[in-house]
């Protein structure tokens, strides 16, 4: 075989060893979508302010609605007493650690506040083995508790429903919605806490948030 022959097939090699290499990584990157920057998700849009408050934690201290500005926080209204919808709710609001590795700030709000003392409260989150002392679980005064949810967060609540409305194991009725509060204090979305998709939108949403704060 001639010197120019092999060269020639030398060149014939890189060149194919080149254009495989080139096609790989065209390839991979199809293959793997993060590779090509996949932009930050859009924060939600601003609903309103959140009310201010200033009530009583499971721990018995007065906690102001101004300890969370900083950073978003997610909101639920529940009752101790009730055997229906707040243990999913909890149980969901426990699970947002898992769409979340950061960790998620919560607030837990009772709409049965002459029931549930902070004691009530405390061996509520104990029996759910919740330790995590940033979640609160607030209580107040029966009237300042009915206009913080239905005129502050704009959520339904009849705590006095009439014979028929409401089951033994609800006397309540009460929104089983989910809120977002950003750190500026402002409403950012409504979530159902019993549709999948909604509680995957608040994850996103809440990321958005916190990346921005």
């Amino acid at each position: 075989m001639s010197e120019e022959k092999a060269r020639s097939m030398r060149r014939t090699v890189l060149w194919g060893f080149l254009i495989a290499a080139i096609l790989a990584v065209l390839v991979t990157a199809l293959m793997a979508p993060e590779w090509r920057g996949v932009e930050p998700p859009e924060p939600p849009p601003e609903l309103g302010a959140a009310p201010d408050f200033r009530l009583i934690n499971r721990d018995g201290r007065e906690v102001d609605s101004a300890e969370l500005v900083g950073a978003p926080w997610v909101a639920d209204f529940i009752f101790t007493r009730c055997a229906l919808s707040c243990p999913r709710m909890t149980e969901r609001m426990i699970r947002l650690d898992e769409m979340e590795p950061g960790g998620v700030r919560r607030v837990s709000f009772s709409v049965d506040p002459e029931y549930d003392t902070p004691q009530v409260l405390q061996l509520y989150a104990d029996s759910w083995g919740i330790t995590d002392p940033g979640w609160l679980f607030l209580t107040g005064e029966r009237d300042l508790i009915r206009q913080l949810v239905t005129e502050g967060f704009k959520l339904g609540l009849d705590d006095e429903p009439p014979p028929g409305a409401a089951s033994p194991d609800e006397p309540i009725l009460h929104s089983t919605r989910f809120v977002l509060v950003d750190g500026a204090g402002v409403i950012r979305g409504y979530y159902d806490a019993f549709r999948p998709e909604d509680l995957n939108r608040l994850a996103r949403d809440y990321r958005a948030l916190a990346a921005g704060s």
